[in-house]
């Protein structure tokens, strides 16, 4: 197995992206999975190693990527040295910085031979899902969808009223990570950003207008992003795919650090759903 890690490439942003390669080198062309981190995420953490590696085993060519505004730096790409970068971090970046990828890929002449350009997925995990679902109702080149313990909604996620107004007032919000026990700060551009660009981000429309075979994967017992919003994601597209997984929280049993050799029994179902699903053969 080929795996190629921390390839660097410029983004639309003025910050570069990380990205990791895993595939078996076998001179066909492969179906292509790209998959995007959440909020407070990164490309190495917890289980996406080991499900990338899971993933090329099974003849796929996988993709992963660090967000270039995620929080990490080209030298320390796991958790956040740079949280300026963080606080300036909005939707639109994530968007520009996915497209940036996937033109990457699909222009890399060494990479030519082992790709197939008309099978591409894209799985976004959290946030991330919201993400890879407005990408590929906008980029007709993407095939398929999944989504892992995906968002149905960006506008929800913000404060309102007073909150808002004080956020507003001070220009920055910061939220402690529970992990590392950093102050993460948000600048006000983040909202600004969105509401400039609400309807570009609306993710219910997005999802309506998806004609592409569309799995959504949640657990039952997410208390980050509550199982409704997989419903409702199935419900605004009667063609999708909703798997819910008994017992299973956001990550779906995954933690980081991640030190075990096989991947937790939620999360292993989820990666066997979605490699079924991305082998399918077309219809």
């Amino acid at each position: 197995m080929v795996i190629l890690k921390n390839t660097r490439i410029e983004g639309k942003h003025n910050k570069p992206i990380l990205i990791d390669l895993f595939y078996k080198q076998t001179q066909k062309p492969k179906p292509i999975v790209i998959f995007a981190h959440g909020y407070k995420g990164y490309k190495d953490w917890g289980c996406w190693n080991l499900i990338a590696e899971q993933f090329a085993t099974k003849d796929v060519f996988f993709v992963k990527f660090n967000f270039s505004h995620n929080g990490g730096t080209v030298k320390n790409p796991i958790d956040f040295p740079d949280l300026e970068a963080f606080g300036q971090n909005n939707f639109i970046i994530e968007l520009g910085d996915l497209q940036s990828v996937i033109d990457w890929i699909l222009t890399n002449p060494s990479l030519k031979k082992e790709i197939d350009t008309t099978n591409i997925t894209l799985i976004g995990h959290s946030r991330g899902g919201g993400i890879v679902t407005l990408k590929a109702n906008e980029d007709k080149r993407i095939t398929k969808l999944i989504t892992w313990a995906g968002v149905s909604n960006f506008g929800s996620r913000f404060p309102k009223g007073e909150a808002l107004e004080t956020w507003r007032k001070n220009g920055v919000s910061y939220i402690e990570n529970s992990r590392t026990k950093q102050q993460m700060p948000h600048f006000f551009q983040f909202y600004e950003n969105f509401a400039k660009n609400k309807e570009k981000l609306h993710i219910e429309t997005a999802v309506k207008n998806l004609s592409i075979p569309f799995l959504i994967i949640h657990g039952i017992d997410d208390s980050t992003v509550e199982v409704q919003e997989a419903k409702n994601l199935h419900f605004w597209n009667k063609k999708s795919e909703l798997f819910l997984i008994q017992n299973a929280n956001h990550t779906f049993g995954a933690i980081h650090p991640y030190l075990e050799k096989t991947l937790p029994s939620h999360l292993q179902r989820v990666v066997n759903q979605s490699i079924v699903f991305v082998n399918k053969t077309k219809s």
